[in-house]
């Protein structure tokens, strides 16, 4: 994919990953629209680009078409559409219902509702890019945090089902899967996270390189921490050794912070 005079959606895209790919694409000569929740955070990052900031919740269907016909509409065209907005919601099975409802909601029905959105168009031209981003977690899992590991590993599942869906039809998808990056949802997974994540965590301008040279090809797992691929690998072939491995930096992380008792809806002591 060539960038330079490319029109690509950012979601998210008010800081972190997704600020930094708004920059790095830009750099390269596309015309980006900024989403966020925060319309500050957008404006700032797309007058700092020059591109077009288009501020609201990407985890609602309605906004999201809003957000595809505004790229067509104002700038005649969108190439890359970049499903970017997540949220580290950290907890076992007995975080709040809404806690669940909201990963679901923004880590996998954002992206639902993106490609709902675009597919029609691309189908039609017969060309169109659409990119997850996910995490490592959507491979592998998140420690301490299951509304975040189940709702990324749905992420990831939906990119496949794209990709094999729509493959033969022009419509290219990825999937981005980074292990710890130095972002404000590094801080949101807690002291476990940063005991698991933070040591080799890198920086979004790094991530956004990665994927600015994936863009160039086509496959479909983008790995900012090639490490992943070989852990990946691993849990494919001996899921027992694997889980078994985890368990024990389960057990780590217990000793290093201990896991406070959690109270599910009905009461009930975890």
């Amino acid at each position: 994919m060539n960038l330079d005079g490319a029109v690509v959606v950012i979601t998210g895209a008010g800081s972190g990953i997704g600020a930094a790919m708004a920059r790095r694409f830009a750099a390269d000569g596309a015309t980006v629209v900024v989403n966020d929740l925060d319309p500050v955070a957008a404006h700032h990052v797309a007058h700092e680009i020059g591109g077009r900031a288009f501020a609201g919740d990407a985890s609602d269907a309605d906004f999201a078409e809003r957000l595809v016909a505004f790229a067509w509409g104002s700038l005649g065209r969108l190439d890359l559409f970049c499903a970017n907005a997540g949220v580290p919601t950290a907890g076992t099975e007995a975080a709040p219902a809404a806690d669940w409802d909201r990963a679901w909601r923004v880590n996998v029905l954002a992206h639902v509702h993106a490609a709902r959105a675009a597919l029609p168009r691309w189908l039609e031209r017969e060309r169109g890019r659409f990119l997850v981003t996910a995490s490592a977690a959507g491979l592998l899992t998140m420690l301490g945090s299951a509304p975040y590991s189940v709702t990324k590993h749905a992420a990831v599942g939906f990119a496949e089902w794209l990709r094999v869906t729509y493959a033969h039809r022009g419509i290219v998808v990825q999937a981005l899967c980074p292990q710890g990056v130095r972002t404000p949802m590094l801080s949101g997974t807690g002291p476990v996270g940063e005991m698991l994540l933070g040591q080799d965590a890198i920086g979004a301008d790094e991530v956004a390189e990665r994927v600015r040279e994936a863009l160039t090809g086509d496959r479909f797992l983008i790995l900012p921490h090639p490490e992943v691929a070989g852990f990946y690998a691993g849990r494919a072939a001996d899921p027992e050794r694997w889980l078994g491995a985890m368990n024990r930096l389960q057990r780590k992380a217990e000793q290093a912070h201990p896991v406070p008792r959690q109270r599910t809806g009905d009461g009930v002591t975890s």
